[in-house]
């Protein structure tokens, strides 16, 4: 099986199973969408949505962010981890969305990797939740489960997110990163994968190779 089919099997099995599907993030303005982004690196969606519940509370606008005191920004934001790195970043990229972009979250790649902290996952992220456009975020879901099913064998999320461009539908691209988050989660573990109870198993390289029957 090509690649192209695979892939057009993959996206219209994960939207039967997941018909409505956004990012698990909470957040009501763009940047803030951002900012749970960097939280949320080497944390959990979970976690950062606990944590941002009080932290947007408290720094209710931009321009709080880009004032805060950043040793108590830092206190804010220690339950997600490596709080100095991300309290820094975020102060900086509130500074610098004021300063450079008249306080919007600007709509393109190369302006959103000019923010500091922002790598290609979180600038997807915010092209493809924000603005609508085409985009795939490689998150560790999405990077195990494509490449289970064997729409690459890339483990760079640079690399897979190039592969999968050529073989996602660029209409619901995004969706089906987010559905891979959810399908991950509950189905294509990393340890002990469901394979005896995937609907994608009969297209699925993993489950052929592995001739996996029964699952857990």
């Amino acid at each position: 099986m090509r690649k192209k089919e695979r892939a057009a099997l993959a996206q219209e099995a994960l939207e039967k199973i997941y018909p409505e599907i956004s990012c698990t993030l909470e957040y009501d303005e763009p940047y803030q969408l951002m900012f749970a982004a960097r939280l949320a690196a080497q944390c959990t969606d979970a976690r950062v949505n606990k944590v941002t519940k009080t932290l947007f509370v408290k720094y209710p606008t931009l321009k709080a962010f880009a004032d805060a005191d950043i040793s108590e920004l830092e206190e804010d934001v220690k339950p997600c981890g490596f709080y100095h790195t991300k309290a820094k970043s975020i102060k900086e990229m509130a500074q610098k969305l004021i300063s450079d972009f008249g306080g919007k979250v600007p709509s393109t790649m190369e302006q959103l990797l000019t923010l500091p902290g922002i790598g290609r996952k979180t600038a997807n992220l915010m092209l493809g939740d924000v603005f609508g456009k085409p985009a795939v975020v490689t998150d560790t879901h999405c990077i195990r489960i494509t490449g289970r099913l064997g729409l690459t064998d890339n483990k760079e999320p640079a690399k897979v997110e190039k592969d999968l461009l050529k073989l996602l539908d660029p209409e619901t691209s995004n969706d089906f990163c987010h559905r891979t988050v959810q399908f991950g989660r509950d189905i294509c573990r990393a340890r002990s994968p469901k394979c005896g109870i995937c609907t994608l198993s009969g297209f699925c390289r993993y489950f052929s190779d592995n001739n996996t029957h029964g699952g857990k």
